[in-house]
């Protein structure tokens, strides 16, 4: 069985100021998404499921509507506030969504298989979808699951801060945990990464593994990912911007010994659009692609053979 792309794409965006899932990045006008499923295509998926808002429902079909239907099944879950999920009767006021865990329970309904789980405005390069597809493909079950990890200098934003989930690993390779640092930044000063806390700064070298939410997952998830969320909408009825994030999940899972991630990782440069300011970056990174042959001027001209 091929596994599953799960794109999350519901996000409001508030720092890039728009609807960076749609906007077009790349030579002919593509979004970012269109990489990821490109890549997802060649390296053997077999279906992807969007995670979007009603809100966004038309913009999103109008950009993409038919683009790659002939090439892999397409299908669409939606994540609100309210989204109805299988022991919460009511949810609390929200003042933004419940975060990528709560997105990624939404489609459980949708996906049978083992499933790849990414951003839909991240770039993360054909290797990581050729890594995954393998693992998913012979490796992954109810207890082994996997993500990819990329050197946090390959994931920076020239104009501010970033989060990312900062890695620990054991001599196998398996993640010991994932801990999420809302502020990481190069400093001008000495070139160094650090992450903020307050008025803390801590050091981080350039080669620390950090999640990019590129994570791979036997479909068990969604039961355990399930009472997870109904015990932190319970534990934060009162916060109104707790946010439930797949990190906590593989957390919870590797505590408990219900399973263990293997850490697989790649040098490959990361692209993404966390300000208004990356996108000319990132325009750029595209044709560079594009002259070297990594990509075509025109994706969905003809999707290149798995390789």
């Amino acid at each position: 069985m091929k596994p599953t792309l799960l794109i999350l794409a519901a996000g409001i965006g508030s720092r890039y100021g728009g609807l960076k899932q749609a906007d077009s990045i790349g030579p002919s006008g593509e979004a970012i998404i269109e990489y990821s499923i490109y890549d997802a295509i060649r390296a053997g998926f077999g279906k992807v499921v969007i995670v979007i808002r009603k809100s966004i429902e038309l913009d999103f079909k109008e950009k993409f509507g038919g683009k790659f239907d002939d090439l892999i099944k397409v299908e669409f879950a939606y994540q609100e506030f309210d989204s109805p999920i299988e022991g919460i009767d009511s949810f609390p006021e929200r003042k933004k969504p419940w975060g990528t865990g709560h997105a990624m329970l939404v489609a459980k309904d949708k996906i049978k298989e083992p499933f790849l789980v990414i951003n839909a405005d991240d770039f993360y390069g054909y290797s990581a979808f050729q890594k995954m597809a393998d693992f998913l493909t012979h490796r992954c079950s109810p207890k082994h699951m996997g993500m990819v990890g990329y050197w946090l200098k390959n994931t920076l934003s020239e104009n501010g801060s970033v989060s990312r989930g900062v890695c620990s690993t054991n001599k196998n390779n398996h993640l010991t945990s994932v801990i999420e640092r809302t502020k990481i930044i190069r400093e001008d000063e000495d070139k160094k990464i650090y992450y903020f806390e307050g008025d803390k700064k801590t050091y981080l070298p350039d080669d620390t593994i950090v999640s990019m939410n590129f994570w791979g997952f036997h479909p068990s998830v969604f039961e355990e990912t399930r009472k997870m969320f109904v015990k932190f909408v319970n534990d934060n009825y009162n916060n109104s911007t707790a946010e439930f994030y797949i990190p906590l999940v593989a957390n919870t899972l590797i505590e408990t010994g219900k399973a263990d991630f293997t850490v697989m990782t790649t040098r490959d440069q990361w692209y993404g659009v966390t300000y208004q300011e990356d996108k000319q970056t990132v325009q750029n990174a595209f044709w560079a692609l594009t002259t070297i042959g990594a990509y075509p001027s025109s994706l969905w001209g003809e999707v290149a053979e798995p390789m």
